[in-house]
């Protein structure tokens, strides 16, 4: 029953910004570390960004200040700011949550569904 509903992707002219969001739902004991991955047209899916429960942060390099990754434990919230965006950065973006489900449990991964970013003048 656990969900992960992304949000924010869209079109944007480079040098543009975009907003992420992903909010986790359902039964949820326990989120460890979360993160972004993009998948663009004839490529792997590659991580963009990972953000630890205690909020330690990885980027791969190509994104290193441009875009910064966050979390809201309360709200079981993973956010994903993007700015001086770049036609490289077009992809379809998903969120990605190691996710306790129940109590007893260990932790699973769960993917948003995924949204579309496009750079593009």
């Amino acid at each position: 029953q656990v969900q992960l509903v992304e949000s924010g992707g869209g079109l944007v002219q480079p040098g543009g910004s975009l907003r992420l969001s992903c909010e986790a739902s359902g039964s949820i004991f326990g989120i460890n570390a979360m993160g972004w991955y993009r998948q663009a047209p004839g490529k792997q899916r590659d991580l963009v960004a990972t953000i630890a429960s205690r909020s330690s942060i990885n980027y791969r390099d190509s994104v290193k200040g441009r875009f910064t990754i966050s979390r809201d434990n309360a709200k079981n919230t993973v956010y994903l700011q993007m700015n001086s965006l770049k036609p490289e950065d077009t992809a379809v973006y998903y969120c990605n949550a190691a996710i306790k489900a129940w109590p007893r449990g260990g932790y699973d991964d769960y993917w948003g569904q995924g949204t579309q970013v496009t750079v593009s003048s």
